[in-house]
């Protein structure tokens, strides 16, 4: 017999319930245990989450609207349609103001799910930001998000920007195609932003790659070791092991004292045995400035409304000229190219040559008897 079922001896004075067997309680484990495939079956699923969970709907309405660029105003009026009717499924109404350039999306009395206006939002956000119809809409299902990250504040300087972006990107987009096999997940570089769609893991990763680019990183490496552990997870003796030992480390090559003194001597040696021009005591003369070049030519004696109409005038005239020359070019196709003149058959005897004298004999003799 187990220590529950043994029974203790009831006192002088315990009441009658006292032998009854004490009711076992279950505790539940913590929450952040069950994400994943581990769940307890006692915890609340998400996916059983239906319209009979919630009859009623929503107490309140709740919108949110999002701005969108000029250009994507074409795009999104094309598309807008089927918006409407991808959110028509879940009870959710969406309006477009092309004047003021913004998108809304709203619940309904019929939206019984919750969260799904904040998709919604992410959707709008989404097509906005230079994401495709197809990939933004995604969004809607329960297991793929959305992240937006900003990384015109990672760089301060533009031309690193702008080289770290590109490298992000890769040559025709080669290193995109490769994080978007990897990580399942939609990846699209606009301006400042990067957007991401998918499963969370995959969010993760593409989070982790991006601001490592960002830190001077080449995305290869991460795209290397997530090769790497792909093929380890496929692998039935190696899935629960350690896999340190099979991933690749990278150092960061720092040069040394003696080489960075090495480089700096022969650029001081380069720069020295550059020929120096003739000495002149004289120092170099200064800059004109703006005012010194107006007072020069006279044109800062005229009054500001008379310089403006010159201005213009200059302006009118250049265009003018190039106007000109755009309509010459576009002639050109239109007129007939200069054919070079043909060549003759017969070439020219030329005066000084020999003349064969008993050829000529027999030409005419031949023309005697032909007679």
């Amino acid at each position: 017999m187990s220590k529950s079922e043994v029974k203790k001896p009831r006192g002088e004075y315990a009441p009658d319930w006292a032998d009854e067997p004490e009711e076992e309680v279950k505790l539940r484990k913590e929450t952040a245990k069950m994400f994943g495939p581990q769940k307890d079956s006692e915890w609340w699923d998400i996916n059983t989450f239906t319209k009979e969970d919630n009859p009623n709907g929503l107490l309140q309405e709740s919108s949110f609207s999002s701005l969108f660029p000029k250009y994507r105003e074409k795009y999104i009026k094309e598309s807008w349609p089927l918006v409407e009717k991808a959110l028509a499924e879940h009870q959710l109404k969406a309006d477009l103001d092309l004047l003021e350039g913004t998108m809304c999306v709203r619940t309904t009395r019929k939206t019984w799910d919750p969260y799904i206006i904040m998709k919604a939002r992410e959707v709008i956000k989404l097509l906005s930001r230079s994401v495709p119809y197809e990939q933004a809409i995604r969004v809607l299902e329960d297991e793929i998000y959305c992240e937006i990250i900003k990384i015109s504040s990672m760089v301060r300087n533009k031309e690193r920007f702008v080289k770290r972006r590109a490298r992000l990107i890769g040559n025709d987009g080669a290193t995109l195609k490769a994080l978007e096999l990897l990580t399942q997940c939609y990846v699209c570089v606009q301006g400042g932003t990067v957007c991401a769609v998918g499963p969370l893991a995959g969010l993760k990763q593409i989070n982790q790659i991006v601001t490592d680019c960002m830190k001077n990183i080449h995305p290869i490496y991460n795209i290397k070791t997530m090769m790497i552990k792909r093929e380890l997870a496929k692998n039935d003796e190696l899935k629960d092991s350690n896999w340190d030992p099979y991933l690749p480390k990278y150092r960061k090559k720092v040069q040394s004292a003696t080489t960075t003194k090495d480089a700096k001597k022969k650029k001081k040696m380069m720069q020295k045995m550059k020929p120096k021009g003739e000495y002149t005591p004289f120092p170099p003369a200064p800059v004109l400035s703006k005012i010194d070049k107006q007072i020069e030519s006279g044109e800062y004696f005229i009054r500001e409304h008379e310089r403006k109409l010159n201005k213009k005038r200059a302006k009118l005239e250049a265009s003018a000229v190039k106007t000109v020359e755009r309509q010459q070019l576009k002639l050109k196709v239109y007129q007939a190219k200069e054919e070079a003149p043909r060549e003759k058959a017969t070439k020219k005897r030329v005066a000084d040559a020999p003349i064969d004298l008993e050829k000529l004999k027999k030409k005419v003799k031949v023309g005697k008897g032909s007679k």
